[in-house]
């Protein structure tokens, strides 16, 4: 029995096209939110933390960043309301559908400050940056998942060639480590 993640990657992780330069974000209403983006995806990733939004019956969520100069909400503005507005990102979701169209880092003094986060599924056209890896592995405990099942779901993320973490990536971990140590003056600016 296969162990499902996420629609995007069930199948196969579907390799990137290099030329990709964006396309539009659209949710799921009669007249949909529409978020445009003009560049490729970086450090496109399943994620499990419970705060991501994730498609009927997929475990894990599918997160990605774009530059936030190359990010613009094209329609449909008026419906977008910020999920929580105590989180470090800020998750503005469709109030009729509830699809997250894009999160924001307001603090400039964050770490990712500059990036937007998107759901890539969401865009009309194919061919963006392939998922690199697994993020928040563990909390997909806190969504209902059994904890008997992290062991096929781990084996079925290595299978995907999506390497497992209950973190991010080591270079995100490593640029934000970078970030940080920068604004203590560790390290050169």
């Amino acid at each position: 029995m296969s162990v499902a993640i996420h629609p995007a990657v069930d199948s196969g992780v579907k390799a990137g096209n290099r030329s990709f330069s964006g396309g539009t974000l659209k949710c799921n209403c009669q007249s949909p939110v529409t978020v445009t983006i003009k560049s490729d995806v970086a450090f496109n990733h399943v994620c499990g933390c419970t705060k991501c939004w994730k498609p009927s019956g997929a475990t894990f969520s599918l997160v990605a960043v774009v530059p936030r100069e190359k990010l613009s909400v094209t329609s449909n503005a008026q419906k977008l309301k910020v999920v929580d507005a105590a989180a470090p990102i800020q998750r503005h979701a469709c109030s009729g559908c509830g699809v997250h169209m894009y999160g924001r880092i307001e603090n400039r003094s964050h770490p990712i400050y500059g990036f937007d986060f998107i759901h890539p599924e969401l865009l009309d056209s194919a061919g963006w940056a392939a998922p690199e890896f697994a993020a928040f592995v563990s909390s997909v405990i806190e969504s209902g998942t059994k904890p008997d099942q992290m062991g096929a779901i781990r084996a079925r993320l290595k299978e995907l060639k999506l390497e497992p973490y209950d973190c991010l990536s080591p270079p995100l971990m490593d640029l934000i480590a970078t970030h940080t140590a920068k604004a203590k003056g560790v390290l050169a600016a």
